[in-house]
């Protein structure tokens, strides 16, 4: 064992017959830093569950823009964190769960020799997990070269996100890697429906995948709620938002209207935030800061309404906030500007556009509150560990099982144990002309 990882035995992957690609072990190429970053996202979330299965080692992001001190107050910051990142190296920080950090070079990232160093890295941590024959996982597709240089038994691209649809980024580049990654993955997962219907013919196989929710988790918090201790002196009526806060997502003009225009509620904000204005200093206004992810149940619970006040652009119409399905399980209940996906939870939330409009919203939302079980009834089923088996069936359907559950050599028929060769993959990935 590996600091609390359990290796597959004798670290190999067991043999599957002709055209099947059993996989001993997940490597996660993140979109996410575990060690500053909230840990409630998509791929950590199924990373988690992966590892009561088999050995998960996941790759902190390789980032998918060149952080610039022009374009972002927050450069030291960033260029501080990313190096604290990478002197950790491979940490087992849960049972079956290891996290690894690789050398990013910003601007050399896809580059040969760089891509070669982070896949020799990866290879070698990857062998003291005892994973052989890895599905790849990619929640970025600026690691598809990494992930061709990796090679292993499947390949997972997720796409919950319009990377290039963020600002000061190069889109054209990142166009260019997504198309490719989408064509040459075994499964291309969407947690927006939107994304999915607009992208699906461009995958070798696509499957919508909602967000799973830990609902009893966040139920629990909202049925028997206690005050963190930097809330206890906070006003009520409390209205929480619970995130990342940036100028790409968050309508700051339609913030910064609620807490000037409703000096009687408080707003709370949990999470990192790039926001600026004066409006940050009224007295109705409460910046916490990020959380650990442990902790949100109870932030959430503390609040009597919460919001989700979101620009309208071509990023926030192809989401799907996890939050949201948090946000419903506590039981509060929820305001937010309008996005394709709550088409889904239809009279759950009260959508609102206008300053105006949303202030109305706030303020019927804390007289008539929906019910919580009608809420949570919702969430019926909508687990993480639902989600991660159906990517493993749809994986399966590709000819992509775990090797625990791949047929034992006595089951293949007659032609496969006397060597017949496997069937090829559905293609083999592109290495980046850059470098």
């Amino acid at each position: 064992m590996v600091g609390g990882i359990r290796p597959a035995a004798e670290g190999r992957a067991r043999p599957g017959p002709p055209g099947i690609r059993a996989y001993d072990g997940v490597v996660c190429l993140g979109g996410e830093d575990w060690w500053y970053h909230n840990r409630g996202h998509f791929d950590l979330q199924l990373m988690r569950r992966f590892s009561r299965r088999m050995p998960v080692l996941y790759v902190n992001s390789l980032g998918a823009r060149i952080p610039s001190p022009l374009r972002s107050s927050s450069f030291a910051r960033r260029i501080l964190r990313k190096l604290k990142s990478a002197t950790k190296g491979l940490v087992a920080v849960e049972e079956n769960f290891a996290v690894l950090s690789v050398v990013t070079i910003p601007g050399l990232n896809g580059t040969r020799l760089l891509t070669g160093l982070q896949a020799g890295t990866i290879s070698a941590a990857a062998a003291r997990l005892g994973i052989g024959r890895p599905l790849l996982w990619l929640a970025l597709p600026t690691a598809v070269d990494l992930a061709r240089r990796l090679g292993g038994a499947g390949l997972v691209y997720q796409r919950t996100d319009r990377f290039e649809a963020e600002e000061d980024i190069d889109a054209r580049r990142l166009v260019e890697l997504d198309l490719r990654t989408k064509t040459t993955a075994d499964l291309t997962l969407f947690s927006s429906r939107t994304m999915f219907e607009e992208e699906r013919d461009r995958c070798g196989k696509a499957l919508y995948l909602d967000h799973g929710v830990d609902c009893r988790l966040f139920a629990e918090a909202g049925d028997s709620p206690s005050d963190p201790g930097d809330m206890e002196g906070i006003a009520r009526p409390r209205v929480g938002y619970v995130g990342a806060m940036d100028p790409i997502t968050i309508d700051q003009a339609l913030l910064e209207a609620l807490v000037r225009s409703m000096p009687d509620v408080s707003f709370v904000f949990v999470g990192p935030s790039t926001l600026g204005g004066a409006w940050r200093e009224a007295d109705n206004a409460h910046f916490l800061g990020q959380k650990d992810y442990g902790l949100v149940p109870s932030y959430m619970a503390a609040c009597d309404a919460l919001i989700m006040p979101w620009r309208d652009n071509e990023w926030i119409r192809a989401c799907n906030p996890v939050k949201l399905k948090e946000y419903l399980c506590t039981g509060r209940p929820v305001v937010s500007t309008y996005f394709p996906e709550l088409d889904s939870y239809e009279g759950l939330v009260r959508v609102a556009a206008s300053p105006q409009e949303f202030s109305s919203a706030i303020r019927a939302a804390l007289r008539d509150p929906p019910e919580k079980e009608s809420c949570r009834a919702r969430m019926a089923g909508e687990t993480w560990e639902a989600r991660l088996e159906a990517v493993i069936a749809a994986l399966a359907e590709e000819g992509i099982p775990p090797a625990d559950a791949a047929p034992s050599r006595e089951a293949w028929p007659e032609a496969a144990r006397r060597g017949a060769p496997a069937r090829r993959g559905r293609g083999r990935l592109k290495e980046s002309q850059n470098g």
